[in-house]
């Protein structure tokens, strides 16, 4: 009895097919002379063809699938349009080579044109390119065919239905992290350990290499990432993400419509001389950002960054169908010995794990405005322009992550008239017009940069909708306004910061490029989180260190806020019984 595909059945490239894809998918013939295509679940290949040929066609078609190329938001312009889905094709096609080189066998890599994968750096942008009167050329024959009507149908299809019941188990194709964001643990697991072992349930270290490099990067999340509804915190939430890409077209918002209603908030201001607080002493407004400041701002690259901080803001969540674990998954049991029973390969992740994949931090990022951000800093680049890449690079790579971002700008010109820009809420999302809001900005007025913290730490504690929250402030560290000069503005941000803290919220502060010493940072900051950098290039660096030593001096301080408190309200209670 043959057990496997025969020498000449597309079958045979199931496994490649599925590696490049990053999710199982299966090879079929299409017919003579036909060009290559796929709806989603299973790559339609012209078998008459040189075996060579087959496999960079089959190449083409599953590196569009991993690189989101044919989600369902893409397609939809497509569908009655077959020139704009070959002009798609031909700039998507060799992007999507290209995001997938390493798995590439060597005779499709020549495939690659580098300069127009260089053009594009997103699905959504390939579109926009072939929306365009940009001139492009045909894409060339191996690159088969885009069939938008056949890869809607077979989405909806396969979609279950919403019945309001939870899935019993995961899918066999359950996302895994990466190798750059694997745990602590499991980077320890693999040093020393012997990779050809094959324990019960192990599968061993290149076993486990080998998932993580075919599966998917992202990890569960509910919608789009970064927005929408906020991050559930019940560790038996079942999350499932669709496929999703950071549209880089340019977007225009409507004159004479506001992106935002202004709101007023007052705050408290800490008089560190007279050791006391002032009442209701700051306004807070936020501002109304002026489509015609909007200015275009490049798209920054964020790889660095997710690598650096993949690890940070998870949760254990349970996973299905894990090489090993410590119960068994009944499900995937059964249908294991049903396929051994067939005579096909059984798979060998039959076990039940708890596994920190579950995205669980929101983050603020408040950016400084203010007039001392316009001086000079490193490479004769104002200080603003540092600190305004590094918000932008910051806050698009949480939202790849999965995280909850939101992004604001403030100045102030006196304690009656602090102003904060929400350039991204926690509910937008990561787009366009986040970017052009952002680059539209100009240094100027002054930084009374207590009430803007407070006020970011009260957004935070409202919107954030997460167990993990973190406040980033990008400031120069000039505390200064009308009435708030050295050691009283001083003493007041660093009073913000340790109240935001106290309520659970991590803190840092960062000066990229403005040239701070120690001394001086320190004197604002006090014992939060700070460093100085002098370039943003250096930022993914230190970033992931300075995130975690954020996020568990916050844990403590709260930890140790509430045992006083308890204490505090231990001795009334004995005094008043006493």
């Amino acid at each position: 009895m043959s057990i496997g595909p025969s020498a000449d059945s597309p079958a045979r490239f199931r496994l490649l097919a599925s590696a490049i894809a990053g999710r199982s998918v299966d090879v079929a013939a299409a017919g003579a002379d036909a060009p290559a295509w796929t709806d989603g679940a299973t790559i339609f290949i012209d078998t008459t063809r040189h075996a060579d040929e087959q496999i960079r066609s089959l190449a083409v078609q599953a590196s569009l699938l991993e690189g989101g190329s044919l989600d369902a938001a893409l397609l939809a312009p497509l569908a009655r349009r077959p020139s704009l889905a070959r002009r798609y094709l031909s700039i998507e096609g060799h992007r999507a080579l290209a995001g997938r080189h390493g798995l590439l066998p060597l005779s499709v890599r020549s495939v690659v044109d580098d300069a127009i994968a260089g053009r594009s750096d997103s699905p959504a942008a390939s579109l926009a390119i072939a929306m365009s009167a940009a001139e492009l050329g045909d894409p060339p024959a191996i690159f088969g065919m885009i069939r938008p009507r056949q890869v809607l149908s077979s989405a909806s299809a396969c979609r279950p239905a919403d019945d309001g019941v939870p899935a019993r188990h995961a899918p066999r194709t359950e996302p895994a992290v990466p190798p750059a964001v694997l745990d602590d643990e499991e980077e320890g697991a693999l040093e020393g350990a012997d990779l050809f072992s094959s324990p019960v349930g192990g599968g061993g270290g290149i076993g486990r290499l080998l998932k993580n490099l075919f599966t998917d990067s992202r990890s569960p999340g509910s919608g789009p990432p970064g927005a929408g509804s906020p991050t559930r915190t019940s560790r038996r939430a079942t999350r499932v993400a669709p496929s999703h890409a950071v549209s880089t077209a340019v977007a225009r918002i409507p004159e004479g419509t506001p992106a935002f209603a202004p709101r007023r908030f007052t705050y408290p201001e800490w008089d560190g001389i007279r050791g006391r607080y002032r009442p209701a002493w700051c306004t807070v407004t936020e501002s109304v950002p002026r489509p015609e400041d909007a200015a275009p701002l490049p798209v920054p690259d964020t790889l660095p960054l997710r690598r650096s901080l993949g690890r940070l803001g998870t949760e254990l969540e349970r996973r299905h169908r894990q090489l090993q674990g410590d119960d068994v998954d009944i499900d995937a049991a059964v249908e294991a010995r049903v396929e051994a029973l067939a005579g096909s390969a059984p798979d060998e992740g039959v076990y039940l794990d708890n596994l920190r994949r579950r995205r669980d931090l929101s983050v603020l990022v408040l950016l400084d405005v203010s007039g001392s951000a316009g001086l000079p800093g490193a490479m004769g680049v104002p200080v603003h322009e540092h600190q305004r890449s590094a918000a932008a690079a910051l806050s698009m790579a949480l939202f790849e992550l999965g995280d909850r971002v939101a992004l604001y700008a403030f100045r102030s010109q006196g304690r009656s008239a602090v102003h904060l820009v929400p350039v991204k809420r926690f509910a937008d999302q990561m787009d366009a017009s986040v970017l052009q809001r952002l680059g539209g900005f100009a240094p100027g007025a002054y930084t009374r940069l207590g009430a803007a913290i407070r006020h970011g730490a009260a957004v935070l504690e409202g919107d954030g909708g997460t167990a993990r929250r973190l406040l980033v402030v990008l400031s120069d560290g000039l505390a200064y306004d009308h009435g708030y000069e050295s050691a009283y503005g001083e003493a007041d941000a660093r009073r913000a910061l340790a109240e935001a803290r106290r309520h659970g919220i991590g803190c840092l502060c960062l000066s990229i490029g403005a040239g701070a010493d120690a001394a001086a940072l320190r004197r604002v900051f006090g014992t939060a989180a700070h460093a100085s950098i002098a370039r943003g290039e250096h930022l993914p660096a230190v970033v992931g260190a300075l995130f975690r030593s954020a996020l568990r001096s916050a844990e403590l301080r709260r930890r140790s806020w509430q045992r006083r408190a308890r204490t505090k309200e231990r001795l009334v209670v004995e005094r008043s019984t006493a």
